[in-house]
């Protein structure tokens, strides 16, 4: 607790303390209590004077000293219950103490109502005169408001997970020591397993109990079972637990030394060997790291060469300032060297953390742009400048407007562990993990959800979503042949996936990703959609070829699904089509136009040899233009290198019924009164003009000369336009995207 804190509390004991005097005869038993409650309170003996300000309550629930001193003592245990109990106070009595002001600020400032916090700081503010020492800790308790309220509207994307009851309890749990196989936890609890712990924390002789009424520190281990499970923690030997406070706080050489804290001498670090199975002696460091001032905690390199370590010593009112000392192999540490102005402030500074590489410290800090206590901070050393970075807040939520401390990397560095009271905790500090969320692999297939088995490809699927920032989050893929698609996803969020098909939004769907804190997490969902394909295009819809790298030769497979093709078209003689010749991004834009038309020029000489005339068939290059699939894998690459084969038709026509490829005349349709019709069908493309249209909207004009030895083609769609000219077996065209950029091509067949 601060020094403001104190004080503040040292007065209103005070006051407690008279009014309790003055209470009327009649509330003879309630006022007993009440006393009680304000002795345990003036010694900050908070949970031994709960339960007597509650017997208060039960019997006056309208007790506003009771009810304020109890929120005060609540702060330690349970946030919110303090809140309410001092708010309760102040509206029964507004003047129940000269420091409601300021409590109230400390209770929003923990509840992360930091705009009312910075009010009732400044109301206080105003009621204390000009010297007043407290004004000076006031200013800052308003800083750390206005630093949590900029951390908390910008949080990362970090997953904090509390350890559990097996580890966790309602008393104070913190620094976290694991071991390099990740497989045995090292930490430090005032809870009731304690060593001595039977007796009553109310029991004066108790020995295992301290000052302020709870049980002194003791170190356990507990053995991991999985990810998610410890075994039932067990206090360490009693060599190794002295009479006072110990905690844990490093193992190193091989899990073989411990160090760790004891209160001897204000305070000391000491180092234990571990031999047969159980801990020696524990035995104090030099007097170059230990002195009479507090020494709490402390980090040893791997080479066992140099120390960090927080300390007192130094500073003129006690506040610990973190300092190194070095050694040569087998000899003493030598002296003490500061961190530096980067690290160190006039607050407390403490628990140094070394990555393995040497080069990021990670410390905690009640100054520098602290949310509130302690916050978890981080240093780049600087190798040219041979000096420690400025530090930097970790964020939100790693740090709370509470305690954080005690940050410790796990043996692989892809996790941490620390300790921090916060809200939804099992009480007073706990031990958490901290991981950084990763993305996850969403795959499935598109479905019509008329039959639930029909794949449908070419739907575009986005997923939309944001980081803890705020910041838009888009991902994106089409359907594949298969109606199969994959996209890799920020976890930990809900995603708003809007699915289309050929530029019209069909339906958006929301779905939530749960958390992955790896990069291996795959999640299957399939889309099923309100979408069937009525046009003529979904007979050539899974009829695509595709091609090697760099080539427009014909693959085996693709013959097959040519000579379908053909088939089709020569059963249905009123069909024409388009062929569209597409690539990857591999190589210049002018370069895969002329590539995309000789892929298009190849499976349309392949049809003109099966039978099918080339006045019903006309070709296109799309170039990079039009990708299936984003081109970032060979796989989606794959997809790209390809031509399809499109329905044209006359300005004004529907599209027509296709039969099957079978021999025979087109088939006959009946409508919903039960009359036969014959479908319309399209004209052949004859030597002289005509203007068709594709499904996807795209316009095509085609000009053939009476001995048809010359072919004009012009296409307008979103994408940008081509205008090609075919003679001889020449092709020169120029192409535009929809940016407005040219492209001239020229090739020959």
């Amino acid at each position: 607790m601060d020094n403001l804190s104190r004080r503040l509390l040292q007065a209103s004991c005070a006051v407690a303390l008279t009014a309790a005097v003055a209470a009327p005869a009649a509330a003879q038993s309630t006022r007993k209590d009440l006393k009680t409650g304000n002795k345990f309170f003036e010694q900050e003996n908070y949970r031994a004077a709960l339960p007597y300000y509650e017997k208060v309550l039960a019997k006056d629930p309208n007790n506003a000293k009771a009810l304020f001193n109890a929120g005060i003592s609540y702060m330690s245990f349970d946030k919110e219950k303090a809140s309410d109990y001092i708010y309760k106070a102040q509206k029964l009595k507004p003047k129940v103490d000269k420091s409601v002001e300021y409590w109230l600020g400390r209770v929003d400032h923990l509840n992360y109502n930091f705009d009312e916090a910075i009010a009732h700081f400044q109301a206080y503010n105003v009621t204390l005169k000009k010297n007043d020492s407290r004004k000076e800790e006031l200013a800052q308790l308003i800083q750390h408001s206005k630093n949590a309220k900029v951390q908390f509207n910008s949080p990362k994307d970090i997953f904090v997970k509390n350890l559990g009851p097996t580890i966790n309890s309602q008393y104070s749990e913190h620094s976290p020591v694991i071991s390099s196989d990740d497989k045995l936890l090292l930490y430090t609890s005032r809870g009731e397993n304690v060593t001595g712990a039977a007796g009553k924390t109310s029991d004066k002789k108790n020995k295992s109990v301290a000052a302020d009424g709870e049980y002194y520190e003791d170190i356990f281990e507990a053995k991991r079972i999985d990810d998610e499970n410890w075994e039932k923690p067990r206090s360490l030997s009693g060599v190794l637990n002295g009479k006072g406070h110990d905690a844990s706080t490093q193992l190193f050489d091989n899990d073989t030394k411990l160090l760790m804290y004891r209160n001897d001498n204000n305070g000391d670090i000491f180092v234990s060997d571990k031999t047969g199975g159980d801990w020696t002696a524990p035995k104090p460091l030099d007097a170059n790291i230990n002195s009479k001032s507090y020494e709490g905690d402390a980090y040893i390199t791997a080479d066992g060469l140099t120390l960090y370590f927080a300390t007192g010593k130094y500073s003129e009112d006690g506040t610990l300032d973190l300092y190194y000392s070095t050694r040569v192999a087998g000899g003493d540490f030598g002296p003490a060297k500061s961190m530096g102005g980067n690290i160190n402030t006039k607050y407390d500074d403490d628990s140094p953390y070394i990555s393995k590489d040497g080069k990021t410290l990670y410390f905690s800090s009640r100054g520098h742009n602290t949310m509130g206590g302690y916050d978890i901070f981080k240093s780049e050393f600087d190798e040219s400048t041979r000096r420690w970075g400025q530090a930097q807040n970790m964020g939100y939520p790693i740090n709370t407007p509470d305690d954080d401390s005690y940050y410790r990397l796990s043996p692989d560095g892809s996790y941490a562990y620390l300790s921090s009271y916060r809200i939804g905790g099992y009480g007073e500090k706990d031990i958490y993990t901290i991981n950084y969320i990763k993305n996850a692999t969403i795959q499935g297939k598109v479905f019509s959800s008329k039959d639930s088995t029909t794949v449908i490809p070419g739907v575009e699927l986005v997923f939309s979503g944001a980081q803890a920032d705020k910041t838009a989050l888009s991902f994106r893929d089409v359907t594949k042949p298969d109606g199969a698609y994959q996209v890799a996803v920020l976890s930990g969020r809900t995603y708003q996936v809007a699915v289309s098909k050929d530029g019209k939004n069909i339906e958006t769907q929301e779905f939530p990703v749960p958390v992955s804190t790896n990069d291996s997490t795959t999640i299957t969902k399939n889309f099923y959609i309100n979408y069937v394909d009525t046009t003529a295009n979904s007979m050539f819809a899974s009829k695509n070829i595709y091609f090697d790298t760099d080539k427009y030769k014909l693959r085996p497979e693709s013959i097959t699904n040519l000579n379908e093709i053909s088939q089709i078209l020569i059963a249905n003689p009123g069909v024409n089509i388009s062929v569209e010749g597409h690539c990857d991004s591999r190589n210049t834009d002018e370069y895969n136009m002329v590539l995309g038309q000789n892929r298009a020029e190849a499976a349309y000489n392949y049809l003109k040899k099966q039978g099918v005339a080339d006045t019903r068939m006309t070709t296109v290059s799309y170039g990079e233009r039009r990708p299936a699939a984003p081109n970032d894998s060979p796989e989606n690459m794959q997809l790209n290198r390809r031509a399809e084969f499109k329905v044209v038709m006359k300005e004004g026509e529907t599209m027509p019924a296709l039969n099957n490829g079978a021999t025979g005349t087109m088939p006959a349709s009946t409508d919903s009164t039960g009359t036969t019709t014959t479908t319309t069908t399209a004209a052949p493309l004859n030597p002289g003009k005509s203007k068709v249209k594709t499904a996807d909207g795209t316009k095509v004009k085609t000009k053939v000369d009476e001995d048809s030895d010359k072919v004009k083609v012009k296409t307008k769609s979103a994408t940008g336009d081509t205008k090609t000219t075919t003679k001889d077996g020449e092709l020169d065209g120029k192409a535009k995207d929809a940016s407005g950029e040219k492209t001239k091509i020229k090739a020959k067949n």
